[in-house]
């Protein structure tokens, strides 16, 4: 029996362009995200200034410093989750102007993954991962499981930050 056929948007892309758009996003949002520890703490602290998660300047310096670097196999997966949910949604045309290489357009797509990992479903999945990063493997301290309940709880409160706010929109 024939495999029915892809009824995504992205389905009309060949594999090979398929695969060039995916290395391009991964290549986009990895340079965003694996950065040094400096730059990391600034980009965190930007993010919350701007969004008005810290109360203040030196709230967002300190939870800048707090949240833990995650490893790069969870950035990967939450990309490539990020990528498969954007070749379902998006049309080719709209993939080509996203990955055109425009310094724009890559922010167009930090911009996108940020909001989709602040989506319900990405959450509980980030959730999920960032307890399984967090377990203690042999030889291990624990000292993963600390940074990652960390993360998670920041996570969770920046989620409930952001319902807060847009229930006050709603109002």
């Amino acid at each position: 029996m024939p495999t029915p056929p892809d009824t995504t948007l992205g389905a009309t892309l060949d594999a090979a362009t398929k695969a060039a758009l995916r290395a391009h996003i991964a290549s986009v949002i990895m340079a965003r995200v694996d950065q040094d520890e400096a730059r990391r703490a600034e980009a965190l602290r930007d993010y919350l200034s701007v969004t008005q998660a810290a109360a203040d300047s030196s709230a967002a310096d300190t939870l800048s410093l707090m949240v833990p670097p995650l490893m790069p196999s969870l950035y990967r997966r939450w990309i490539g989750m990020f990528a498969a949910r954007l070749f379902e949604t998006a049309t080719p045309e709209q993939l080509a102007v996203l990955c055109d290489g425009s310094q724009e357009n890559g922010a167009a797509l930090a911009l996108a993954f940020v909001m989709f990992l602040e989506s319900e479903r990405m959450e509980k999945q980030m959730s999920e991962d960032l307890c399984a990063f967090g377990q203690a493997g042999p030889g291990q301290t624990g000292v993963d499981e600390r940074m990652a309940d960390l993360a998670a709880g920041y996570l969770r409160g920046r989620v409930a930050e952001l319902a807060k706010k847009q229930g006050k929109k709603d109002n």
